[in-house]
């Protein structure tokens, strides 16, 4: 277990991340491709990514193991949305932390030569700024609007929380394996430890390519981070053009409703529903309940207003009847259970479903992926 110890004044100081960290990204995706078993939601990524993987991208997942530890250096503590930035405080590195952290390294696998230059060689900080370049180059960036648009729907929604409930309700609602029982938030993990924050305060940061668990960095005395995972579509990688499939979506729903649909991936609020489609708000409304009623999304309201979100079989029509597997852990894994699945059977549309269908008059606009 991860017991993570708050005092009065870390209750004031929790903090959302301003958006996704490239260098958090970058290190857990890295664990990706380094995980031949990975989970299938990264499946077709890993292998785009392995095909034109250049051998200085290469060099970076020597630093990577998909288990057991990886050095803090990669992730700088406080965080940043900028990967030049990022990458400017990996490089700056004391010599003395890079010297203890390769040193844990190195009692667990076999430290490259260059790598284990890095306390007192330029060359190998150059070498290094190089690799975690090209890797962010080849693997990160071609997919950063998805990374940055799910990342930022999710801090919305857990920034509504905090306003809703407070800081207790959004501390629990970041992942189902999360307790809170004041003023200690426990984590479920293989490794026991504890994190007492001393009134520096807490930043939620999530991840597009954590799995699982949360997880945050080894050091106790770094600003202290809990990075989760978010929820995945099994079709996220396609392209940002129309597919076969989207097409017979917008035929059978219409293009409005389809994009309402797609729009409502990660959750939105019925305004910001009616932003994404380009509709008002009251058209958004009308949206919404119609494909509730059809079993696709379910609401909830929220204060003053209303959060839309996706039922298990709205995101199994959404990826034409992809199914995400059983996510739960091997009996071995060092990660905690991501809890339950949306994994979901084939589709049966149910006849509610043709209320969904288009109404006359309706406002026709591109699907939004």
């Amino acid at each position: 277990m991860l017991r993570i110890h708050f005092t009065p004044e870390d209750m004031m100081r929790v903090r959302l991340a301003p958006g996704p960290d490239p260098m958090w990204e970058a290190m857990l995706s890295a664990h990706q491709v380094n995980h031949a078993a990975g989970p299938l939601v990264f499946r077709e990524w890993r292998s785009r990514v392995l095909t034109d993987l250049s051998g200085e991208a290469r060099t970076y997942l020597r630093l990577t193991p998909h288990q057991g530890y990886t050095p803090d250096f990669l992730t700088p503590a406080g965080g940043t949305t900028d990967f030049d930035e990022g990458l400017e405080a990996v490089l700056s590195t004391p010599t003395a932390r890079f010297r203890n952290e390769l040193g844990i390294l190195a009692r667990q696998r076999e430290v490259p030569r260059w790598a284990a230059d890095l306390p007192a060689s330029a060359g190998a900080r150059r070498q290094l700024g190089m690799a975690i370049r090209a890797y962010h180059d080849q693997a990160i960036a071609p997919f950063w609007s998805v990374v940055r648009r799910a990342v930022d729907t999710d801090i919305a929604a857990r920034a509504r929380t905090l306003t809703g409930g407070g800081t207790a309700a959004l501390l629990t609602s970041v992942h189902p394996t999360i307790t809170w029982r004041e003023p200690v938030l426990t984590i479920e993990a293989r490794i026991d430890r504890d994190l007492h924050l001393n009134g520096r305060g807490l930043t939620l940061q999530p991840a597009f390519f954590c799995w699982r668990a949360p997880i945050s960095l080894a050091d106790p005395g770094l600003a202290p981070v809990l990075v989760y995972p978010i929820p995945h579509r099994m079709s996220w990688l396609r392209s940002s053009g129309p597919d076969r499939h989207e097409r017979a979506l917008a035929s059978l729903l219409g293009r409005t409703r389809a994009a309402a649909l797609s729009a409502l991936t990660y959750g939105a609020s019925t305004s910001e529903l009616a932003r994404h489609i380009g509709v008002s708000p009251p058209s958004a409304s009308e949206h919404a309940s119609v494909l509730r009623d059809a079993g696709l999304v379910a609401s909830r309201r929220e204060r003053n207003s209303v959060w839309h979100t996706l039922t298990p079989l709205g995101h199994a029509v959404l990826d034409g009847g992809m199914a995400l597997p059983d996510l739960a852990p091997p009996a071995d894994s060092d990660s905690a259970p991501r809890g339950p699945s949306r994994a979901v059977s084939p589709v049966v549309l149910p006849a509610a479903l043709a209320a969904a269908s288009p109404t006359a008059g309706a406002a026709r606009l591109p699907v939004r992926v």
